[in-house]
């Protein structure tokens, strides 16, 4: 009976390795989920930073027009005292004086044809001086009220984010053994994918003469069954290579919650990072990423372009080859994937800067 019992293995590792299994699927999900958040609340950032300096440009407004408004008035202070002193062009100070408030002094102004042009240019003044402290302080007040939803907002993704962070540490404790193995898997996987990015990139560079020398001859194109081609948007510029290039010094750079250094990134981070090393400012988020550029269909993505997965949660530098290199979530580092699996399922869209 012994014999006749088929070989099989220790149910207990069996066991262990579903377990595993499924808990760095619930890790997975998790991390989608926490990218999503972060790039929410970069957002949210982003948003309150354009406020509060529209708040500090409207509060300098707001002071030039309340003193531009108080030399008015003192001028027309000074109009009132000089025509009810002097006793002269009654139909002006009687439309002046009978005003119970400024509002009905400048409404008494509109429907009065009889005052002076002097005392119309006094108005004026006072009116518009008046009219623009008024709308001002109404976009103060509704710029403070956003920028307060803002930082709610971002107090909440917070939460949220230091919520997940704590379920996901608790869920890794459990498989620490078996993530030791992956991770060791992943360096060497990640290795292989440099030398082959450097052979790529290598590559380029030795072409790009060439290809430089060959657009400057080459003939016009006469109109063929080719012209009904589906256009594929501007050609990349020239500093693409070098994006690429730059983000490749990064690798194996930690991934940091917020981060756009050379100490730590988060996707997006990573991404503002290295084009603002080629003089291409973008916003420290992947939604606001997305509005930058031209779009590019995903069989015509060359190197430097931008790629987008998880309804826009996510985004990456497309390196070529159907590889991306980014910072991909907490407890990673900057690395390059491939556009497949995962990433091929969440896939958005591109961009080309």
């Amino acid at each position: 009976m012994l014999l006749a019992t088929p070989a099989i293995g220790d149910p207990s590792i069996s066991a262990k390795q579903a377990e595993a299994q499924s808990v760095m699927g619930q890790v997975q999900q998790l991390d989608a989920s926490l990218e999503r958040v972060i790039q929410a609340y970069d957002l949210a950032t982003v948003k309150l930073n354009r406020v509060r300096a529209d708040l500090k440009a409207n509060e300098g407004q707001l002071q030039i027009a309340k003193q531009s408004l108080k030399r008015a008035q003192t001028a027309l202070s000074a109009r009132l005292v000089s025509l009810y002193t002097s006793g002269g062009q009654s139909d002006s100070l009687e439309v002046l004086l009978g005003a119970s408030s400024l509002d009905d002094l400048v409404n008494r102004f509109n429907t009065a044809n009889r005052i002076s042009s002097q005392d119309t240019q006094v108005l004026a003044q006072v009116a518009h001086f008046n009219s623009e402290v008024k709308a001002r302080e109404v976009r103060l007040k509704h710029a403070t009220a956003e920028a307060a939803a803002l930082v709610r907002e971002r107090a909440s993704e917070r939460a949220s984010i230091q919520g997940q962070l704590s379920a996901r540490r608790a869920l890794l404790s459990s498989i620490r053994g078996q993530i030791a193995h992956l991770q060791a898997q992943e360096a060497a996987r990640q290795a292989e994918l440099r030398r082959e990015l450097a052979a790529r990139i290598a590559a380029q560079q030795q072409q790009a003469p060439a290809v430089a020398l060959s657009s400057t001859v080459a003939p016009v194109a006469s109109s063929s069954s080719d012209s009904s081609s589906v256009s594929v948007g501007p050609a990349p510029p020239p500093t693409h290579s070098s994006v690429v290039s730059i983000a490749e010094h990064y690798l194996g750079t930690p991934y940091v919650w917020g981060g756009a250094s050379p100490a730590g990134f988060d996707c997006s981070g990573l991404v503002m990072y290295v084009f603002a090393q080629v003089g291409v400012s973008l916003p420290h988020s992947s939604y606001a990423q997305y509005g930058m550029g031209s779009p590019v269909s995903r069989d015509q993505l060359q190197p430097g372009d931008l790629v987008f997965f998880d309804g826009l949660g996510h985004v990456g530098i497309y390196v070529g080859g159907g590889s991306f290199i980014h910072a991909p979530h907490t407890g990673d580092v900057v690395k390059i994937s491939s556009i497949s699996g995962w990433y091929a399922s969440t896939y958005v869209g591109a961009r080309r800067i």
